[in-house]
């Protein structure tokens, strides 16, 4: 029946001996006599003397203070119900191997209480106790004192990364080789993260011994972890890995901002076997970039905590691109590899067509980044405003191109060194450069450089005592190729090859969608990131906050250090999880890495002593026997008040008036229970999964004139406000319009002027600009207007008339500088004369010159790319419509005709055919704007018939 009965202190069991001493005295000695008031008659009454007995204890009285004296004796001696045991019965020193990594934070208390019994066990035995902490850092074994090793035991607690059980193989041997009578007990948490050669390790230093270690198991499920969480294209994507199948299938995923209020809660599930899951939020990306903690909800670790920093917040990234919409070749786009390299890892906004502004309306959309592919000329408002937006903390990424070549901004990194329309401030190498390893101090450190990158053409940087310092990535001549630069809170990033394959194969590269991945990760930590400014890759950044073992913040521990910038490392004793580095830029350190793989433990040799955790299987009876006591006092104090008449015996206490503190005690009672009813659940915004719709953006009403001119395709003119001059465009467009209705199936509508500064140009493929000297160049406003309707689409003659005042000497004539002086704020493409292979030879005629009313004039259009020499073409074009049409042999007045049809200025020149020419030249510039550059591949069809022996 006590078979299970055990004592901490069996010699204290000796003084149960004395109770019966305590019955006799206690039996001898009487109770306290009573006093009672004097009654003369009743001592009349009994004057006479009878024999008296002394008063003696009562024999219930007698019994319950003996009751006390056992029950006090009993505690003392600490009975213990089933008293644990070790593996074999010893008398060396105890060892407590316990892991105390984060997967023992679930079930901590149970692994303590084992532990606590097994050193009350050793101090029954007279054993001593080591106690060592798997987490923690290696140190001497050291058998201490039962009444130590417990304050050792309760001086640990789950540490918030993987235990290194290894390291502590040397201290353990050590230990065991001077104690060949030590025995082990392991509480493991059973779970390996790759090699664990503890076990095995552990079976040689035993050297054998059988049944000298014992290893206690946890019997509830193995924990679930977070492993890595990546902003992919859909959401928020987390990884929750588990050591195996463990009955646990499913669970509940909660995300939290930085002040710990839950954004969103997302179910998953393990499938069948499985061992890893993934569970994706799919929230706006305000709240995606909110959230910073993810947890698994009733997990009590730090592995079910996956932290989230500003490089892992996915961005919204805003491109601009200097090229036109028409783009009949999606491959040769300048944002197409820019988009496709970062939709995984961003939110993409492009910038709407035919807005005046792209840069301020994705600005005002909210964007992080900006990425301007082959952006030039900027007028000033845009320039000041995208100043500010990199003031303020954003990103601004640019690729070089013709346009940036021959830019004027000063939103650039490094000094460039600039050049003519013809050069384009750029270099070319007959033999392709290849790239060097990026620097140490580069954001790009690390990445593999593949051979195969070359660069044929880009923009040089003028040489300075920064340049070295601002470059991320280089040639193997040490030209750079990317460089950065601070500017107020942001960054300034510029490619100087362009974002297409057009310079350079780096855009066809997997390395390339690593360096924009990093680039981008950038946004909101350019103080921190800027590593090429301080020329110092090994930055450290401090702890900030951590996590314990149970997951909790805590401030950083005294033994914290700092981190380098570029740690990818998972948290260890030196480094626990948490946030690193200043708040506007914290770098987070995870318990787990995305590619750790939790698996079972492999005990090896050891497995068959494997003991399950039971915090029930053995009973304390201190508490108890206490308990008791503390009863039979109060019970005994009572009785003796009684005996003695000091509470005025029974019917004394059952006429007293109840307390009044009695009801004040029961309302008190009812307020607290008032108190503690929830007032209600109470959710945070977004914590019910559904996301905010946003609003959407109101446009302007459409008139029924704009109805109108969208429905009739219409050539145009520019107003220019000579009487004279704009009498001449309308009769030049009306006699190409007559001519088009005639030769051709367009058949178009009369003609309109247009005025640049208020009215809208998307609605005219073609606009015919005649140049005047001494006019007030326009707006900023409406080149801007100018500039998107270009780059939309929309193609812009521009004609001089001044071929006839050309210059011998060179000289610029006043429509020219006129022209120039307009041009220098448009962002404008590298121009060429009009090759004779050009598309536009070939849309509709095929031509050899370009004459108006002078033939004497050269026509200029956007540069083709370079010719590829292996495949021979009758006609090239580029990637999309030249978006502007630079002429001086006045057009205009070679179409113009009266009422009746009639010319109303003569041609200058030898050809007698020369206006017919001018009027193919109109057809075949309209074709050319209406259709694009389908005639390069449709001239190809006889080469091909032929091929194909047709």
């Amino acid at each position: 029946m006590f078979a299970g009965l055990g004592f901490g202190a069996p010699l204290v069991l000796i003084a149960l001996a004395a109770l019966p001493a305590i019955w006799l005295i206690l039996r001898i000695t009487p109770p306290q006599p009573r006093r009672i008031p004097f009654p003369p008659l009743r001592v009349i009454a009994d004057l006479m003397p009878r024999r008296e007995t002394p008063a003696r204890t009562p024999w219930w009285l007698l019994a319950l203070r003996l009751a006390l004296a056992a029950a006090l004796i009993l505690a003392v001696a600490g009975p213990v119900w089933n008293p644990i045991s070790g593996g074999v019965p010893a008398s060396g020193p105890l060892v407590l191997a316990i892991d105390n990594g984060f997967a023992a934070a679930r079930d901590w208390d149970e692994r303590t209480a084992l532990a606590e019994e097994r050193i009350m066990s050793a101090e029954r035995q007279n054993r001593p106790v080591a106690v060592v902490g798997l987490a923690e850092r290696p140190d001497t074994v050291e058998a201490l004192a039962p009444g130590a090793a417990m304050d050792r035991l309760r001086a640990l607690a789950p540490q918030p990364h993987v235990p290194d059980r290894a390291s502590h193989l040397a201290t353990l041997g050590a230990f065991l080789s001077q104690h060949g009578d030590a025995e082990i007990a392991w509480i493991s948490d059973g779970i390996a993260f790759g090699a664990d050669g503890f076990a095995a390790g552990l079976g040689e230093a035993l050297a054998g011994r059988t049944g000298a270690v014992t290893i206690y198991r946890n019997r509830v499920a193995e924990p679930l972890m977070i492993a890595g969480a990546h902003n992919g294209p859909s959401g928020i994507e987390v990884r929750l890995v588990r050591a195996g199948p463990n009955g646990r299938d499913t669970g509940t995923l909660r995300a939290l901002d930085t002040k710990g209020l839950l954004l969103a809660e997302m179910p998953f599930s393990f499938p069948a076997g499985a061992s890893e899951t993934t569970a994706r939020f799919d929230l706006p990306v305000e709240l995606n970039n909110a959230a910073a903690r993810l947890e698994i909800a009733g997990e009590t670790s730090a592995g079910a905590v996956g932290l989230i920093d500003e490089s892992g917040k996915r961005r919204r990234v805003g491109l601009v691109s200097g090229g036109t919409v028409d783009t009949a070749q999606p491959l040769l786009a300048p944002t197409y590899y820019v988009s496709r390299a970062l939709a995984p890892y961003a939110e993409l906004r492009e910038a709407r067509r035919g807005i005046p502004d792209p840069v301020g309306d994705l600005v005002d959309q909210g964007v992080n980044v900006l990425v301007l592919a082959d952006v030039g000329s900027l007028d000033s408002e845009t320039e000041a405003r995208l100043a500010r937006f990199v003031e303020e903390g954003g990103l601004l990424i640019r690729f070089a191109g013709t346009r940036l070549a021959a830019g004027n901004d000063e939103l650039v990194p490094v000094r460039l060194r600039r050049g003519g329309r013809s050069l384009g401030g750029s270099l070319s190498w007959d033999a392709p450069k290849t790239f060097a390893p990026f620097p140490e101090a580069s954001p790009f450190a690390g990445l593999p450089v593949p051979d195969e990158i070359t660069v044929s053409r880009q923009i040089l940087a003028e040489p300075d005592g920064e340049l070295s310092r601002r470059t991320w990535a280089a040639l193997a001549d040490g030209t750079p190729v990317v460089t950065a630069a601070e500017r107020g809170e942001g960054l300034i990033v510029l490619f100087h090859v362009t974002a297409d394959p057009g310079w350079s194969s780096l855009p066809l590269s997997g390395v390339f969608v690593d360096m924009m991945r990093r680039t981008i990760a950038l946004a909101g930590r350019s103080v921190a990131a800027n590593a090429g400014e301080g020329n110092n890759g090994a930055d450290m950044a401090a702890p900030q906050r951590t996590l314990d073992g149970f997951g909790i913040w805590r401030s950083p521990p005294a033994t914290a250090k700092p981190i380098p910038r570029n740690h990818t490392g998972r948290a260890t004793l030196d480094h626990p999880p948490g946030f690193y580095g200043p708040s506007e830029a914290s770098i987070a350190l995870n318990t787990l890495l995305p590619d750790d793989r939790p698996t079972a433990l492999d005990y090896g040799p050891l497995a068959s002593s494997l003991v399950p955790i039971e915090r029930a299987a053995t009973v304390d009876l201190r508490p108890s026997l206490l308990l008791i006591a503390a009863l039979l006092l109060i019970a005994d104090t009572i009785a003796s008040l009684l005996l003695g008449g000091h509470l005025g015996g029974l019917g004394g206490l059952r006429r007293r008036p109840r307390p009044r503190g009695a009801t004040a005690a029961i309302l008190a009672l009812a307020t607290l229970a008032a108190i503690a009813l929830p007032a209600g659940q109470v959710r945070a915004q977004g914590a019910t999964g559904e996301a905010p719709q946003e609003t959407a953006r109101e446009l302007p009403p459409i008139s029924a004139e704009e109805v109108e001119r969208a429905a009739i395709t219409r050539l145009a003119y520019v107003v220019t406000g000579n009487a004279d001059i704009d009498g001449t465009s309308r009769a030049g467009l009306d006699g190409l319009t007559r001519a088009l209705v005639m030769r051709t199936a367009l058949e178009p509508g009369e003609p309109v002027g247009v005025d640049v500064e208020r009215d809208e140009l998307a609605f005219y493929p073609l606009l015919y600009w005649p140049v005047v000297a001494g006019n007030a160049l326009p707006s900023p406003a409406a080149l801007r207007r100018l500039d998107a309707y270009m780059k939309g689409g929309g193609t812009v003659i521009f004609d001089t008339r001044d071929a006839m005042a050309l210059r011998f000497d060179g000289a610029v004539t006043p429509e020219g500088q006129q022209l120039r002086r307009m041009l220098a704020t448009l962002d404008i493409p590298e121009l060429e004369p009009v090759p004779r292979d050009h598309v536009l030879s070939r849309a509709f005629y095929i031509l050899d010159y370009f004459p108006g009313r002078y033939a004497t004039g050269e026509t200029w259009v956007e540069a083709l790319p370079p010719e590829d020499e292996a495949s021979r073409r009758p006609a090239r074009a580029g990637d999309g419509v030249s978006p502007l049409i630079i002429t001086s042999n006045d057009l205009a007045a070679a179409w113009a005709v009266g009422g009746r049809g009639e010319p109303l200025f003569p041609v200058v020149g030898p050809d007698p055919r020369q206006r017919e020419i001018a009027y193919r030249v109109g057809i075949n510039i309209t074709m050319y704007a209406l259709t694009g550059n389908y005639k390069a591949d449709q001239v190809h069809v006889p080469a091909l018939l032929e091929r194909l022996g047709q």
